[in-house]
C-alpha cells in the first residue's frame, strides 16, 4: 500500500500545485488564499507566540489553519514559515543521523520506534542554532521509513536535497480540511499536516503497508516517506511525506474529486469561483458524461490497479477515500496563446536527479520496470494518455487519497443518519466493502472505458450521447464513420 480535493487527507487531499504562489520578502516562498506573508525582521522568530492577539483583531481560521491579520499563515498557533523552518532543521538531522546507523532488514519493532530530538534556539551539540522558538523534533518508525524510502529509489541525499536545500512552497488550495500543505522546490514530495488520529491510524498500518509494497510497489495509494512531529508552544505538530500527484510544471485544465456517490457531490460556487477548482462525481458526469477512453492495455492496467488498491483498503477497513484526478488536455494547451514553459531551471549543483521510483500516475499501474530507472516518458510527462468523446488529447494524473479514514462507530452512525433520509447506497460513508465495490464500478465503468478499436470520435460522440453508459466496438460504428477513422490521430505512444 502506498499524494498532493478541497477535502480532507495527495496525498490525502486534492491540493493543487499548479495554484497561484507568491514568495515574500523575506525570500521564504509561500502562498495562502493570495496573501503575501510578511516576515518580522531583527527579532527571534517564534514558534508558538510569533501570531500576535488582540481583542478585535481578524483571524481567518479553518480547523487549525489560520492566517493573522498580517497575512501570515498559521497553524495551532505557529507561523507556516517558522513550522517549515523546524521541519527542514528536524528533517536534516534524522536523516543524518540515521545514516550513522548499518542498513538491515525491518523488525516488527521497528514500526513502533519513536525518535526525539531537542532544538534549543542558541544550538547545542547536537543541533545548529537556529532563529525559531526552543522546538522538538520527533520521528516516528524511521528505520521502516527508510526502508519505503530505498524502496522507491530514494537516496538519502536526494531527500535531503529535495526538501532542505530551497524553502518549502505552501499551497493554498487545500480545501476545508484545515491542513497546510507544502512542496518542495523540486516538485518531488508533499508535505501535509494530520491529526493526531490520522497519525496514529497511519502508524496503525505501517506494518500491513511494509507487506503490501514488498508485495507490490505499483500502486495508486499514497507513497509515504516519512512520519514527524513538531512540538512547539505545548502543541503537536504532526506531519506527514508523501508522494506529490499533481506536478506544478505541467498545467492542469480540470480536476475532479471523485468516490463514486451522487449524494451532495457537486462543487460549491464558491469552490468554482477558484482558478483550478475542485469538481465532484456529479460535475464529471455532466462535464463528461461519456467518460474517458484509454486502450485497451492502458484501461486493463488501471481496472487493475484499482482492484488490488480497493482489497487493501478493505482490507484495513478504510473508507471515504477518493479518485483525484487532474487532467492536462493536449490540444487544448497547443491552442493557448503562450506554450506553457516549465517552471524550473537545470540545478547543475545536483547529481544525476533521480526521481522517485514507481511515483508518475502511468508508473503507478504499468508492470514491472527494471530497477533502478523509470518508465516516465517526456511525451507522457508521467501522465496516462487518454481521450475525450471529442478524440481530444489529454494526460491524466490519478491517484487515491483520502485513506486515513477507517469506518469507526462515528462514521457508522453518520452512514446511519443519512440513510434514513437519503439513498443509503448512494451516501459516499459506507461500509468498507461496498463502498470497495461501488467505488471500482463507477471508475472502470462510467469515468475510464476501453478506446473502441479505430473509432470515429465524431460517431462515439453522437451514440454515447443516446446511451451513455454503452461501450462501442469496431462493429458498433456505422459505414459514413468508418471513411473518418483515417483523420483520427492515434493515442500519443
Amino acid at each position: 500500500m502506498a499524494s498532493a480535493s478541497g477535502q480532507s487527507a495527495a496525498g490525502f487531499s486534492s491540493v493543487d500545485p499548479g495554484g497561484p504562489s507568491c514568495t515574500s520578502s523575506s525570500g521564504f516562498n509561500c502562498l495562502c488564499c493570495g496573501v503575501r506573508s510578511k516576515r518580522a525582521s531583527g527579532n527571534k522568530r517564534a514558534m508558538a507566540s510569533e501570531v500576535p492577539y488582540a481583542p478585535g483583531m481578524s483571524i481567518k481560521k479553518i480547523g487549525h489553519r489560520g492566517v493573522d491579520s498580517s497575512g501570515e499563515t498559521t497553524y495551532k498557533k505557529t507561523t507556516s514559515s517558522a513550522l517549515k523552518g523546524a521541519i527542514q532543521l528536524g528533517i536534516t538531522h534524522t536523516v543524518g543521523s540515521l545514516s550513522t546507523k548499518p542498513e538491515r532488514d525491518v523488525l516488527m519493532q521497528d514500526f513502533y520506534v519513536v525518535e526525539s530530538i531537542f532544538f534549543p534556539s542558541e544550538g547545542s551539540n547536537l543541533t545548529p542554532a537556529h532563529h525559531y522558538n526552543d522546538f522538538r523534533f520527533k520521528t516516528y518508525a524511521p528505520v521502516a521509513f527508510r526502508y519505503f524510502r530505498e524502496l522507491f529509489g530514494i537516496r538519502p541525499d536526494d531527500y535531503l536535497y529535495s526538501l532542505c536545500s530551497e524553502p518549502l512552497i505552501e499551497l493554498c488550495n487545500s480545501g476545508a480540511s484545515g491542513s497546510l500543505f507544502y512542496v518542495s522546490s523540486d516538485d518531488e514530495f508533499i508535505i501535509k499536516t494530520v491529526q493526531h488520529k490520522e497519525a496514529e491510524f497511519l502508524q496503525k498500518l505501517l506494518p500491513g503497508y511494509y507487506m503490501n509494497l514488498n508485495q507490490n510497489p505499483r500502486t495508486l495509494l499514497p507513497k509515504f516517506y516519512g512520519l514527524y512531529c513538531v512540538q512547539a508552544g505545548g502543541k503537536n505538530i504532526r506531519i506527514v511525506v508523501m508522494n506529490n500527484l499533481l506536478p506544478r510544471s505541467v498545467k492542469m485544465h480540470i480536476k475532479y474529486d471523485l468516490k463514486g456517490s451522487t449524494y451532495k457531490r457537486r462543487a460549491s460556487q464558491k469552490e468554482r469561483e477558484k482558478p483550478l477548482p475542485t469538481l465532484k462525481d456529479l460535475d464529471f458526469l455532466q462535464d463528461i458524461p461519456d467518460g474517458l477512453f484509454l486502450d485497451a492495455d492502458m484501461y486493463n492496467a488501471l481496472c487493475k490497479t484499482l482492484q488490488r488498491d480497493c482489497l487493501v483498503l478493505q482490507s484495513f477497513k478504510i473508507m471515504d477515500y477518493s479518485l483525484l484526478m487532474s487532467i492536462h488536455n493536449i490540444d487544448h494547451a497547443q491552442r493557448e496563446p503562450s506554450a506553457h514553459e516549465t517552471l524550473y531551471s537545470i540545478d547543475t549543483r545536483k547529481p544525476a536527479p533521480q526521481k522517485a521510483l514507481y511515483s508518475t500516475a502511468m508508473e503507478s499501474i504499468q508492470g514491472e520496470a527494471r530497477r533502478g530507472g523509470t518508465m516516465e516518458t517526456e511525451d507522457h510527462l508521467g501522465g496516462i494518455p487518454a481521450r475525450n468523446s471529442k478524440g481530444e488529447r489529454l494526460l491524466l494524473y490519478i491517484g487515491i487519497i483520502d485513506v486515513l479514514q477507517s469506518y469507526r462507530f462515528v462514521k457508522k452512525l453518520e452512514h446511519s443518519w443519512k440513510a434514513l433520509v437519503h439513498d443509503g447506497d448512494t451516501v459516499s460513508v459506507h461500509r468498507p466493502g461496498f463502498y470497495a465495490e461501488r467505488f471500482q464500478r463507477f471508475m472502470c465503468n462510467t469515468v475510464f472505458k476501453k478506446i473502441p478499436f479505430q473509432p470515429s470520435w465524431k460517431s462515439l460522440k453522437l451514440k454515447s450521447q443516446s446511451s451513455p453508459t454503452e461501450q462501442k466496438t469496431s462493429e458498433d460504428l456505422e459505414p459514413d464513420s468508418v471513411s473518418m477513422i483515417s483523420r483520427c490521430q492515434p493515442l500519443p505512444q
